[in-house]
Parts: C-alpha cells; sequence; structure tokens
C-alpha cells in the first residue's frame, strides 16, 4: 500500500465446363505433310510458323493457372461482387442487392476516412486537465518506559503523503506516485543534522508504483518540512528563459509547443526574410536572446537547447505536530496533472480490433461464391434458351465451338477438316510451298556434301 521513503532514489444444372461427345470422325494431328518438312501455310513465313508452335509445356500451364487463381482470390474486389446487367433485366428484385452493395462501398469509405482520423488523432497527445488532491497527515507515538522492545521506549512521529484523483471515472485507478517525477522531503537541519534532514525518492525504470509515502522518524517536538514534488510531465516539459518567457507568453510548456509558439511569433510580426525563406532577420528582442542578428528556422530547436531548463517543483511547507490534539487534523492540497484522454484506449482498442473482420470475410466469400452461381447460372439459362428456340442450328455451332477447342487443346496446326479434300492442295501457295521445299532439301544437301569435302580434304 506505501512505500517507506529511503535516503537513496455443388452447384444445380450442367457445370460450365461440361463438353457434349463429338459423333464425327476423330479428329488428330495429321501427320507431317511433304516427307516430314514443315507444313507451309499461305501468307505465313517460317519464323511465324515456328512461333505458332511455341506453346508453355502442361506442367507449367497448371502452375500459372493455379498462381493466376491464387493471386484472382486475393484481389476480389467491390467489382466482383457486382451484378451484370442482363441479370438485373431478368430479375428486377435484383436492384435492391445493388443498392445495398452502394450504401455498403458508402459506408465503407466512411470508415476508412474516420480511421485514417483516428490514426492522425493517436499521433498527437490527448490529455485532459485533472484535479490531483494530496493529503498530507501525520501520527505521534509517546514514549513508553515500560516498553520491552527499544522502538517504543522512543518517542516518534510519521508522516504520510497521499494522494488520489477527483471525480475519477477509470475503473483502473491510477497510482499515486506515477504522476511524479522525484519526491524530496527536506526536514528541519537544526533537529536532525546536515546528513539526515533529507528524504529522497526518484523514479527509475524498475520503479513499483505505490499510493502514498510514509516518513518515519524520532522525535518529540514539532517539526518544519518542506516537500518538493517534481511532475512527471509526459512528453516532457521545460520552463522558459525568463527573457523568451516574456516575449512568448509561455512559462512552461513542451518542446512542440514552444517551437510553434516562436513561429508564430515570427510569422505575426513578419521576420521572416522575403527573398530567401529559410532565414530569419530577428528583431532586437530575438537578437538579445539568440545573440545574432539572422539564423535559420531551422537552427532555433539547437539554440533553443540552452534557453530551457528543467520545470519548477511544487513547494509546501507544513509542520508535522505532535501535539494530540492536531493528529486529527489532514492538510489537503489540489495539484493540475494531465492524464490520458480514456478516449485515446477506446480509439487504439477500435485501432486494433478485429472481432468482426473474420465475419465479415466470411461473409464476403460467401457474396463471391453467390455471384458466381448466378453467373454460371445465367451461361446454363442461355444455354437451354438457345437450344430451345433453334435445337439444330445452336448444335451445329456448338460443335464448331468445341472443334475449335479441341483444335487448341491438342496443339493442332492448320484446319485438319480443309486438309482432307484434295481441293486444298489446288491453290495457288500450294506451287509457292513446293518450290520452297525442294529449295530448303537443295540447301541442306549442299551443306552436307561441302562438310564431306572438307573432311575429306583435311
Amino acid at each position: 500500500y506505501q512505500t517507506q521513503l529511503k535516503h537513496s532514489p455443388s452447384r444445380p444444372g450442367m457445370p460450365s465446363g461440361a463438353r457434349m461427345p463429338h459423333q464425327g470422325a476423330p479428329m488428330g494431328p495429321p501427320g507431317p505433310p511433304y516427307g516430314g518438312s514443315p507444313a507451309v501455310r499461305p501468307g505465313l513465313t517460317n519464323q511465324a510458323m515456328e512461333a505458332s508452335r511455341k506453346r508453355p509445356a502442361p506442367s507449367q500451364q497448371q502452375q500459372q493457372a493455379v498462381q493466376n487463381r491464387n493471386r484472382n482470390a486475393k484481389r476480389r474486389k467491390m467489382a466482383d461482387k457486382i451484378l451484370p446487367q442482363r441479370i438485373r433485366e431478368l430479375v428486377p428484385e435484383s436492384q435492391a442487392y445493388m443498392d445495398l452493395l452502394a450504401f455498403e462501398r458508402k459506408l465503407d469509405q466512411t470508415i476508412m476516412r474516420k480511421r485514417v482520423d483516428i490514426q492522425e488523432a493517436l499521433k498527437r497527445p490527448m490529455k485532459q486537465k485533472r484535479k490531483l488532491r494530496l493529503y498530507i497527515s501525520n501520527t505521534f507515538n509517546p514514549a513508553k518506559p515500560d516498553a520491552e522492545d527499544s522502538e517504543g521506549s522512543i518517542a516518534c512521529w510519521e508522516l504520510r503523503v497521499e494522494g488520489k484523483l477527483l471525480d475519477d471515472p477509470g475503473k483502473m485507478k491510477r497510482k499515486f506516485s506515477s504522476f511524479f517525477k522525484s519526491l524530496v522531503i527536506e526536514l528541519d537541519k537544526d533537529l536532525y543534522g546536515p546528513d539526515n534532514h533529507l528524504v529522497e525518492w526518484h523514479r527509475t525504470p524498475t520503479t513499483q508504483e505505490t499510493d502514498g509515502f510514509q516518513v518515519k522518524r524520532p522525535g518529540d517536538v514539532n517539526v518544519r518540512c518542506t516537500l518538493l514534488l517534481m511532475l512527471d510531465y509526459q512528453p516532457p516539459q521545460f520552463k522558459l528563459d525568463p527573457r523568451l518567457a516574456r516575449l512568448l507568453g509561455i512559462h512552461t510548456q513542451t518542446r512542440s509547443s514552444i517551437i510553434q509558439a516562436l513561429w508564430q511569433y515570427v510569422k505575426t510580426n513578419k521576420m521572416q526574410d522575403s527573398h530567401d525563406k529559410e532565414y530569419i532577420n530577428c528583431d532586437k528582442y530575438f537578437q538579445q536572446i539568440f545573440d545574432c542578428p539572422r539564423l535559420k528556422f531551422s537552427e532555433i530547436p539547437q539554440r533553443l537547447t540552452n534557453l530551457l531548463l528543467p520545470p519548477d517543483p511544487i513547494v509546501i511547507n507544513h509542520i508535522i505536530s505532535v501535539d494530540a490534539n492536531d493528529q486529527k487534523k489532514t492538510a489537503c492540497y489540489d495539484i493540475d496533472v494531465e492524464v490520458e484522454d480514456p478516449l485515446k484506449a477506446q480509439m487504439s482498442s477500435f485501432l486494433l480490433s478485429t472481432a468482426n473482420q473474420q465475419e465479415i470475410a466470411s461473409l464476403d466469400n460467401k457474396i463471391h461464391e453467390t455471384i458466381e452461381s448466378i453467373n454460371q447460372l445465367k451461361i446454363q439459362r442461355d444455354f437451354m434458351l438457345s437450344f430451345s428456340r433453334d435445337p439444330k442450328g445452336y448444335i451445329q455451332d456448338w460443335l464448331k465451338s468445341q472443334s475449335r477447342d479441341l483444335k487448341l487443346m491438342t496443339d493442332v496446326v492448320g484446319n485438319p477438316e480443309e486438309e482432307r479434300t484434295a481441293e486444298f492442295y489446288h491453290q495457288p501457295w500450294s506451287q509457292e510451298a513446293v518450290s520452297r521445299y525442294f529449295y530448303c532439301k537443295i540447301q541442306q544437301r549442299r551443306q552436307e556434301l561441302e562438310q564431306a569435302l572438307a573432311l575429306r580434304n583435311t
């Protein structure tokens, strides 16, 4: 409770990938024409044909597909929740969903803007002025001649220093010692000598907070004492040099507030250089304080170091009375202190709260799955509707589409259906293809002969 002071410091319907079985002749890649040489297409060069054959391996395609799916799953945006216009035309009731989506977008923007405002507010000190009531009391124990122990045979007094915040709404009561950086009790030097008249307490990194302090000393006469209490300012505050204090009208304040007041004084008196905005032309008061006619504003924090002093302690003079009638009296003093705004803790907990994030993410996933299901059902509906209107034509078109897909899947070059007929090879490009074929063969044979002759000559 108190500290003794010491002298040291399955989706319904057909899936989108379903294919109808092909009833015609099997469609496979044709054998290499012209005896194994590359097929020549009209209008295509050899380089273009080679590039058209270069496709990624199936394993690479699968890996790319997996990576794309993962990337898309992470980058689901608001656009993924929007219903296509054709679906909205089919289902007029879906407009209510779109209205909710627009409201959600506005709500998200508002929440994000408020989160940014809270983050900026938390960067600044949020303090409240409160009253700390200080209670100073003492008790006196007279000497007992018949006492067995040595303590009871000597008269002594005990001084108590306690305090609490007035009208503290917080559930967690703040300890009394947490408001102070140091506490010094100076007793009468004539009674206790030059080596035993000071009682000190100083805050350290390992200090345990307490609700009060007590000092016990032998004596049977009234003792004059002085209490020096140094408040623990957070952020630190400084006392200004008297000349600077008179100029700015500030006695004790934080470093940032002092620099801001200096800048306000510079702007009010138009001391900023008109040509070089980085410099300040000092008036007579600035020249007396900073001892220079001209200085950079960036130099002010460094020059302020010698002009900032530790804040004054709170000084309380008290008489420790040994009179029995005075022992019931308690001296009370009210001290202005700054405490953390309770709203700051609520703001921090709001930013760190993740209680609803999992629920929101789960609902978003359900919305995405529902939208995907609706899109798939729309595709199936279009399939069935087109089939019901023109079964024969739709099946033919669908088979053509399947044939194109099969060509892409089997890496087929050209059009096997056209290549089955003789007319395909009577087109004008066939003469050029034959010429190129023989030219390539002649060049190939010439290189082989040259290599054979070169080896024979060596």
